[in-house]
């Protein structure tokens, strides 16, 4: 097969899709080459055959926001929850400022009836407003095919808009075609061709956050603050001082233009040769060449932002508006060149079944890259002019790996199974003593349900298949573990520039020493399973445990000590270790009951991650050791306070022994988080922290440990319906800005509030600092969040969430005509269908309105989709 990047997985068509296998064991990927040390995903595209088809599937849905955290939206409410944050600055003498809201200023928000004193509803505006966001795709294909000559040709069209607004737009193009020709019963040359168009348009929008500043705006932007000033669309507001988070600017014509183009083209050929003289001998050759194009151009306008004087009804420019005007322009071009030469043997002697395979294959790669900028004096210049331009870069790059491979599998009766190969491969990465490595796999199996002693016993009645299987080699990995040429001594130029004798110079220096000693990361892979089957296969599964470590990691010696002032660091090697391991398990059941099919599927898996050796690990004490090493530890570890309650009032903070916020509670007030002291030393400090999670101090990468997922079909005569859901468990989510701070990231007067933070500790009256308090799940909310406070600033289970899910991908009903009213139309098929994308989710995390899925602490990541679509298949 050819390899392909990401890239191209994640844009074909799924029309063209035939079928996708997933390959974890060495033995089974290590055909695959360096790419497979984390497994492998086959996707195999459709052929023709037989006389020939048309098809049409065409579909049209609706998308909206699946979840996302919801903010005020009433000024009255918002000056309310402010007023009662700041005075809890004050309260019990603390050092804040107080506030200036008044009782008389919330009475005029209540009442509403002046327009300067009304509400904005942002999320309205930004989300609300452009609700149900189209799509449509379509599908256009026809295939067919003889003894001579097969062919598949699709083309297919996907056109998006967006829940942010008309002017973010993506379109994608795919072509497909598969052709096969046999000139004679020995001889098969194939000829696939795929490619596609792609383009994304949207404003352009200052520091390349296209699509997180609108998303952010809902929580950042206060129902104080409007998008004009005085509501005139004349005057774009400054919001005082965060305009960037003004939603009002994100067009075309205020805030710029984006847009990007993909030319894609995969051209693959192939030929098969059987040797006639020779049986089970064959021939094999595989060439490929990719090319993709991409355009990158953007520019970024400058705008004016205004205030409103209602005493003399002036607008003022006050120079808080964008004065960075940007354009820039990216060309790049890749290059990618697969060479395969293939022999195989497979014969069968009586009971007897062997094969053989050998594999050279040979990758390059070619990357070239122009990038220029621009500092244009007007927003009217659509194009770049030289005088403008301030820096231009241009870049080349090339890759280049060799592998060759040689396999051997031999299975007795179809009952007992024996595959060995191996694996030498050369990349160019590393210093050229250090770029082969050899890579050696085995793999058995024994078919239970073929011997004698299970066929002919009751057991044989039930069991119609059982195998187990085992699996143990080597692969090597070489990505993301060093730069390019990086064992070579060299020079970087142009690192800055420098003032000598009156004249600007550039500087250069030595990139430092060589990393000579870094080779190939190397994966041992043991996987142990089985599979079966239960009467007539109605019921099938599989099992396995797999254990994969990790060796030859990059690290660096922390023994060998460098003279400060020579400026250099020592170089990576191969001195890291770690281990991933758990277990899958999956079923299957399909029936039938007189018109009635019906199928449940599901799957399992536990996954855990450890680090095992690093290199030479310095720890000063024992605690060190325990807080910092990571030997022989499980990976994704979240460390912070226990919290063991919270303080009910002023009296037992004034009478609390342990130092819990290391100021001597002196910032503490009712509602706070009380620690546990762990080492009973009267104060709360680092040396009370301990594991709390699975991972999510910072941004999460959202992989539970945990993952499950089942499937349901069910059909009678024409209707069917079939659904995927798909679950996670073993993760955790740390509440953080937005979902930690209230009033967090605004502008100098502060962000909005998190509609969870109405649930807080508070006074009955918000103005008098003496009135009783109402308890809350929350702290008592703080106006100014970036003081040090104890509840926010130190990381405690309090803010974790583990995480746990179960959400539908997929569930799709559909119709199909019966073929007698179709015959007379030389119709072979119309199915009609309606499905949806994300339609629910169980989960804790609703509460929150945070994506289950979540990917950053703060909640606020693009959401994903909810999608409704209705279409239908055609076939002639």
């Amino acid at each position: 097969g050819i390899q392909q990047d990401a890239g191209q997985f994640n844009n074909i068509s799924p029309n063209d899709i035939e079928s996708i296998s997933v390959l974890k064991d060495a033995a089974s990927a290590a055909v695959y080459g360096a790419r497979a040390a984390n497994g492998v995903v086959v996707v195999t595209t459709k052929t023709g055959s037989g006389e020939v088809k048309f098809n049409i599937d065409t579909n049209f849905g609706f998308q909206n926001y699946f979840r996302y955290p919801t903010a005020l939206t009433d000024s009255y409410e918002y000056l309310n929850y402010r007023a009662d944050a700041e005075l809890n600055g004050v309260y019990n003498g603390g050092t804040g400022k107080g506030t200036s809201i008044t009782p008389d200023l919330l009475s005029q928000y209540k009442s509403g009836t002046n327009p300067l004193y009304q509400s904005f509803n942002w999320r309205k505006y930004i989300f609300e407003d452009n609700a149900n966001a189209p799509m449509n795709t379509t599908n256009l294909n026809f295939s067919g095919g003889g003894e001579k000559v097969n062919f598949y040709v699709s083309a297919t069209n996907l056109s998006q808009k967006s829940n942010l607004g008309n002017e973010w737009n993506f379109n994608r193009t795919n072509f497909q075609s598969n052709v096969t020709a046999k000139p004679n019963k020995n001889l098969s040359i194939s000829m696939n061709v795929n490619g596609r168009l792609e383009t994304r348009t949207n404003p352009g929008v200052p520091g390349g956050d296209d699509y997180s500043l609108p998303t952010q705006a809902v929580l950042r932007n206060t129902p104080l603050e409007r998008p004009f000033a005085n509501d005139n669309p004349l005057y774009l507001s400054d919001l005082g001082g965060h305009a960037a988070t003004n939603y009002a600017f994100l067009n075309e014509q205020l805030g710029g233009k984006f847009r990007q183009n993909w030319r894609v083209l995969t051209s693959a050929l192939s030929i098969d040769y059987n040797v006639p003289f020779i049986k089970g001998l064959k021939f094999k050759g595989n060439f490929s060449h990719y090319i993709a194009d991409l355009l990158y151009d953007n520019t970024e306008y400058t705008f004016i932002t205004y205030s409103y004087n209602p005493a003399d009804k002036t607008y003022i420019n006050n120079g808080k508006g964008s004065t960075n005007p940007w354009r820039e322009r990216e060309q790049r071009k890749e290059l990618n060149t697969t060479i395969q030469g293939i022999m195989t043997y497979d014969n069968k002697f009586n009971n007897h079944s062997i094969g053989a395979t050998l594999v050279a294959e040979r990758i390059s790669l070619t990357s070239l890259r122009n990038w220029l900028h621009s500092i244009p004096i007007s927003n009217n210049l659509p194009l770049i002019y030289f005088p403008t331009m301030d820096r231009y870069d241009d870049t080349e790059s090339s890759q280049a790996s060799v592998g060759y491979v040689g396999r051997f599998n031999y299975n007795y009766f179809d009952k007992y199974f024996v595959e060995a190969s191996v694996r030498r491969d050369a990349y160019y990465i590393f210093d050229p003593d250090k770029q082969i490595g050899y890579f050696p796999s085995v793999s058995a199996g024994w078919r239970l349900s073929e011997e004698k002693f299970i066929k002919n016993s009751i057991i044989g009645n039930i069991l119609n298949d059982f195998k187990l299987r085992g699996s143990y080699g080597l692969l090597g990995d070489n990505r993301n573990i060093v730069i390019p040429y990086a064992y070579l001594p060299g020079y970087t130029y142009a690192v800055s520039t420098n003032i000598l004798d009156g004249n600007a110079i550039l500087t250069s220096r030595d990139k430092g020493l060589p990393t000579n000693l870094l080779s190939w990361t190397k994966s041992l892979i043991t996987d142990i399973g089985f599979d079966f089957g239960l009467f007539a296969n109605k019921l099938t599964g599989s099992y396995d445990y797999f254990y994969r470590k990790r060796s030859g990691l990059p690290g660096t010696r922390n023994d060998i000590l460098l003279p400060r002032e020579l400026g250099y660091a020592l170089p990576q090697e191969n001195l890291r270790s770690d281990a991933q391991f758990g277990h899958e398990i999956s079923l299957l059941y399909q029936n039938a009951i007189g018109n009635v099919k019906y199928n449940v599927g599901g799957n399992l898996s536990l996954t855990r991650s450890m680090s095992l050796l690093s290199y030479n690990p310095l720890f000063s004490n024992s605690w060190d050791e325990y807080r910092n090493s990571t030997e022989n530890r499980y990976g994704r570890i979240d460390w912070g306070y226990q919290v063991i309650g919270q303080f009910t009032s002023q009296s037992e903070i004034n009478n609390y022994k342990v130092n819990n916020d290391g100021q001597g509670n002196r910032t503490l007030i009712p509602g706070d988080l009380i620690y546990k002291d762990q080492n009973n030393d009267g104060k709360i400090d680092e040396y009370d922290q301990r594991p709390i999670g699975y991972g999510g101090t910072g941004d999460v990468n959202m992989n539970p440990n945990i993952n499950f997922g089942f499937t349901l079909g069910l059909s009678y005569k024409s209707w069917a319906i079939q659904a995927d859901f798909s679950g996670g468990s073993g993760i955790s989510w740390l509440q953080n800005a937005e979902s930690r701070w209230a009033f967090q990231n605004g502008s100098a007067s502060g962000g909005n509030l998190n509609t969870i933070f109405q649930d807080r500790w508070h006074r009955t009256d918000v103005f008098d600092l003496n009135s009783a308090w109402i308890p809350g799940k929350y702290p008592a909310n703080r106006f100014d969040p970036k003081t040090g406070h104890s509840n926010y600033a130190s990381t405690s289970d309090y803010w974790m969430q583990d995480v746990s899910f179960l959400r539908s991908r997929t569930i799709e009903l559909s119709y199909s005509i019966p073929d007698r009213y179709l015959n007379n139309y030389k119709i072979k098929r119309a199915r009609f269908y309606i499905n949806t994308y994300n339609l629910f989710s169980i989960d804790n995390l609703k509460e929150f309105q945070v994506d289950p899925e979540v990917s950053n602490a703060s909640g606020l990541q693009p959401a994903q989709n909810r999608v409704v679509n209705v279409g239908f298949n055609l076939s002639f």
